[in-house]
C-alpha cells in the first residue's frame, strides 16, 4: 500500500484504517444511523463507531444480513449498542416509513451517514451538492448542525463476485492500487468522529483530509437547483 503513505495536515493518510483515525476516541452518548452497514465499508463503519461506544443504528434493505453483522460485531463488543433497522434507499415508501420509526423510538440523532451506491458517480455529485446546500442553510437559520461530504477512495470490495475473471484481475491489482475496507471506511469515521472536525461544515474530504471539489461539485446554484428538485419528488 505503498501508494497512500503520505499524510495530510490532520496527520492521517489514504493508508490509515478506520480504528486509526479513531484511536482514543470516545464516542460515548453519541448515536448515529449507518446507511448501506451490512457489508463493505459501511458494515466496518458500524463496527468502529461501536467500538468507540456509539449507539448505531444499521439502516440496511436486507435486515437478515444486517442481523449477521450486528452478531459479529456484538461477539468483538459484547457492549455494543447497535441496532438494526429496514431501509431501502430505492423506495421513498421505505424511506418515510423508516423515518416515522424511528421517530417513534425516540432516540436522539447526532450522526448520519449517508452512502448511495447506486449510479456511483452522479449520486457522489449529488451527495456533495446536498451536503454543501444543507451546510448553508444550517448556517442561514443559525443552527448548530454540520453536514460534509466525502470520497473512500477506490476500495477492495465484493461488487464483482459475480465476473469471477474480472474479479481476480482486480483482487491481484488491488493489492497495489486499492484501499482495503478498513482504510475506505476510515475518512467516513474521521469525519463522524475526531474532534478536528468538529464545527466544520460544507467541506469536501478525502483521505481523512479536506480535499477539493470539482467545479461542479462547488456550485451554488446546481445544489439550489437539486435540493429544490429532490423536494418536489418528495412532495409526490
Amino acid at each position: 500500500m505503498w501508494f497512500f503513505q503520505k499524510k495530510g495536515e490532520s496527520g492521517f493518510g489514504g493508508y490509515s484504517t478506520a480504528e486509526d483515525v479513531t484511536q482514543g476516541i470516545d464516542g460515548s452518548g453519541l448515536t448515529a444511523i449507518v446507511t448501506g452497514a451490512s457489508s463493505g465499508i459501511g458494515a466496518e463503519t458500524a463496527r468502529v463507531l461501536a467500538l468507540h461506544g456509539v449507539h448505531v443504528v444499521m439502516a440496511v434493505r436486507n435486515t437478515e444480513t444486517g442481523t449477521k453483522v450486528k452478531e459479529s460485531i456484538l461477539k468483538e463488543t459484547p457492549n455494543a449498542k447497535i441496532d438494526v433497522m429496514e431501509l431501502d434507499l430505492g423506495s421513498l415508501a421505505s424511506v418515510r416509513k423508516f423515518a416515522t420509526e424511528y421517530c417513534s423510538s425516540a432516540l436522539p440523532l447526532n450522526i448520519l451517514i449517508y452512502g448511495p451506491i447506486e449510479a456511483y458517480g452522479r449520486s457522489k455529485l449529488a451527495n456533495i451538492l446536498h451536503a454543501n446546500e444543507l451546510a448553508r442553510q444550517f448556517k442561514e437559520e443559525k443552527v448548530e448542525l454540520t453536514a460534509n461530504s466525502l470520497h473512500p477512495g477506490a476500495i477492495q470490495t465484493n461488487l464483482l463476485r459475480h465476473h469471477l475473471f474480472i474479479e481476480g484481475v482486480m483482487n491481484w491489482v488491488g493489492k497495489f492500487f486499492l484501499k482495503t475496507i478498513p482504510q475506505g471506511a476510515a475518512t467516513t469515521c474521521y469525519v463522524a468522529l475526531h474532534p478536528q472536525v468538529k464545527g466544520v461544515s460544507g467541506e469536501y474530504f478525502a483521505d481523512s483530509n479536506k480535499g477539493d471539489r470539482s467545479s461542479f461539485a462547488k456550485d451554488p446554484e446546481l445544489a439550489k437547483k437539486l435540493w429544490d428538485f429532490s423536494l418536489s419528488m418528495v412532495a409526490k
